[in-house]
């Protein structure tokens, strides 16, 4: 056991770095909610990124508290470097959800393709994964932390595949007898597609990080 160890056993602990988490994988989830809003309700793409930016902004502040509270703090819960990490990566989802969106709005999507709303749908799904998983750290339940992080990589690869399926449809269009859609050969339509798609997808892949870093703590802690 080395010396932090010892020290944090003995010390009480900042248990409010748990809920920055929290509250940092509520914004997440409220952030994907709101996008979801454009792709299956009929929300238009300049009123999803209205509320997907006030998300965003929202978590930019989280971040900003629990930096401060980092360098005010002697003794933290778990280590400071993976409460920075985590911290990180439920930003790194927000802000990619918000660069989706800001895409949408500044290409001209204002109806995403089937591509894009399973690609949604799963943002969807691994943010409230990550949701009711982030509070499994506070009560130190690591085999469901694990048992998560498996179904999240799991959602990750059916994105890459949906990912995939979907670039190879742009720029194979009308080719070697793959279906052929109006306008899908024009360079401004292909370059809008895919943007959004690369950015939705790596939304996704930074849930998947998530899933590496929340592993990696419940074998740390565990």
């Amino acid at each position: 056991m080395g010396i932090q160890d010892v020290i944090r056993f003995f010390l009480p602990k900042e248990e409010h770095f748990y809920d920055f988490l929290e509250k940092q994988a509520e914004a997440a989830h409220a952030g994907a909610k709101a996008i979801a809003r454009f792709s299956e309700n009929g929300t238009s793409a300049e009123e999803a990124r209205a509320a997907v930016q006030k998300c965003e902004h929202e978590g930019d502040k989280i971040v900003h508290d629990m930096e401060e509270a980092l360098a005010k703090t002697f003794v933290t819960p778990i280590d400071r470097e993976d409460l920075q990490k985590l911290s990180s990566d439920l930003d790194t989802v927000l802000d990619l959800t918000n660069g989706a969106i800001r895409a949408c709005v500044m290409l001209g999507v204002q109806q995403p393709t089937e591509a894009m709303k399973k690609l949604i749908r799963l943002i969807l799904k691994c943010t409230e994964k990550i949701e009711v998983t982030i509070p499994k750290l506070r009560k130190h339940e690591y085999t469901s932390i694990v048992e998560a992080a498996r179904e999240l990589r799991k959602l990750e690869k059916e994105a890459d595949t949906v990912y995939r399926e979907a670039i190879s449809e742009l720029f194979r269009d009308g080719a070697s007898g793959a279906p052929f859609r109006e306008n899908a050969h024009d360079a401004r339509v292909l370059i809008r597609e895919k943007t959004v798609l690369e950015d939705l997808e790596n939304a996704i892949d930074s849930c998947d990080e998530i899933a590496d870093t929340l592993t990696n703590l419940a074998i740390k802690n565990g």
